[in-house]
């Protein structure tokens, strides 16, 4: 059984991918509504997706497993978190998108989880008073489209305290081509030129792989990511 010990490793010196470089992208974009070709998700089928998640959580508290965003931006009060790996699974920007940080003439790519490796990450409890609140605002979030409601599901994490069963959220092989697996090279291009209403993707590769190495822990692949996305942003001339 792999030992948590190796969640943790030495990050390289500093980031080529510095807040500077990462604002030349940046502009004032409007938002174009819901990502084109997609339903946006009901409130029905919201309140049914909560359901489903509380029936396969029983009466335990509800972990989440975090690995991009959630770690730095959970949107919820987090009742007590713990460091954790999960085994057979990677993050990656292999997630589509062409809203929030990306426009229909300028698509982007989020972070979301695939099979095979580990991945390093954080597993954050959701508080018990507020527990249903938090986890339909966390599903809204995550879950925008009726289309993509598979894309939630449950994985088995070790921390410090033991193994723990977590909700996670994934690159469903069903949604292919739009959780397909992208090359860093073309990642690196859709990255460089993403911006929309809620920022830049460059940005969310920047505060992600920054909040990794401040709990120093370094994502070989989104490390060489920001670096390439660095080389892309330097050629781009400052305003």
């Amino acid at each position: 059984m792999p030992r948590l010990t190796t969640a943790k490793i030495r990050v390289p010196v500093a980031m080529q991918l510095t807040a500077d470089l990462v604002a030349r992208p940046l502009k004032v974009v409007e938002d174009e509504g819901p990502e084109p070709h997609w339903t946006s998700i009901s409130s029905q089928q919201l309140d049914e997706l909560v359901s489903r998640v509380e029936q396969e959580a029983g009466h335990e508290g509800i972990w989440v497993f975090a690995y991009g965003s959630l770690m730095w931006n959970p949107g919820f009060e987090v009742a007590t978190s713990e460091d954790a790996v999960a085994f057979g699974w990677h993050r990656a920007f292999s997630l589509r998108i062409e809203r929030l940080r990306a426009t229909s003439d300028a698509p982007g790519l989020m972070l979301a989880l695939r099979p095979g490796g580990s991945c390093s990450g954080l597993v954050l409890k959701l508080p018990c008073k507020t527990k249903r609140q938090d986890l339909r605002a966390l599903l809204a979030r995550e879950i925008r489209y009726a289309e993509v409601c598979d894309m939630v599901r449950w994985v088995s994490v070790k921390t410090p305290a033991g193994p723990r069963r977590a909700l996670t959220f994934w690159a469903s092989a069903k949604q292919s081509p739009l959780t397909e697996k992208i090359p860093l090279e073309d990642a690196s291009v859709l990255i460089a030129q993403a911006c929309g209403p809620a920022g830049s993707c460059a940005e969310y590769l920047h505060r992600t792989v920054s909040d990794l190495a401040d709990r120093n822990i370094c994502d070989r692949n989104l490390w060489q990511l920001q670096e390439m996305v660095a080389a892309r942003l330097n050629a781009i001339p400052e305003a």
